[in-house]
């Protein structure tokens, strides 16, 4: 299991206008990296409950460039797992809540820092790749930034854009997929993580994009 950065909201004896215990949060910091625009901002914005001010390129010129440019904090909070509980009793006994800390983490070649900068506060670290397009030269760089300057130690890697592929086509092309992407994450510290193809934007970015706009404008004029 990897590290975590185990937080409580406030300590046990304190309590909420109605009487009840503030609930004590495990948190787990969950890097998310990728290629410049292999989607990591749609996966964190679809998972989301909770967002910082720094969240899903909220900087005028993230928007105005359509790239992450600095890091950006948003989280989501779930019930213990049972088996999480059965394997560690600890935190069954002094945690009731889990939290992913979602850091998403630019792409582009020329934000490296930034993205070593993240990569340095992860417990779990989230490998965005556009299955269109396979690993890219940003891809292959956050996989060793990965490696070597992060704590974690469990990689799950998203295989984004699964939706442009024909759907007649699309199970034998993401199985050949995993396994030519296998023979890469074998040979380094995440060897059989797990691979898990998603539709973080259904219909590509720039169509998401439209229609949260439209959405957008739609709220103004009511």
């Amino acid at each position: 299991m990897a590290s975590v950065a185990a937080n409580e909201s406030n300590n046990n004896s304190s309590k909420t206008g109605g009487g009840k215990k503030n609930p004590k949060i495990l948190n787990i910091n969950v890097g998310v990296l990728g290629h410049v625009d292999s989607g990591k901002t749609s996966l964190v914005k679809a998972l989301s409950t909770q967002l910082s001010t720094a969240s899903l390129d909220k900087h005028p010129e993230s928007r105005r460039r359509g790239i992450t440019l600095d890091l950006g904090f948003s989280a989501f909070k779930t019930t213990l797992p049972e088996k999480l509980i059965q394997e560690n009793p600890d935190i069954g006994n002094n945690f009731d809540t889990l939290q992913f800390t979602l850091v998403d983490c630019p792409g582009h070649a020329s934000l490296i820092r930034t993205m070593i900068t993240g990569a340095q506060i992860i417990d779990i670290m989230v490998l965005v790749i556009d299955v269109n397009k396979g690993i890219q030269m940003q891809t292959a760089e956050c996989l060793i930034i990965g490696e070597v300057c992060s704590n974690a130690q469990e990689l799950v890697v998203v295989l984004n854009k699964i939706d442009l592929i024909a759907e007649e086509k699309r199970e034998s092309f993401i199985e050949n997929l995993k396994k030519k992407l296998s023979n890469v994450f074998n040979k380094t510290k995440f060897a059989n993580c797990s691979m898990i193809p998603v539709a973080a934007a259904v219909g590509g970015e720039k169509r998401a994009a439209v229609a949260e706009a439209d959405r957008l404008k739609a709220e103004v004029d009511t």
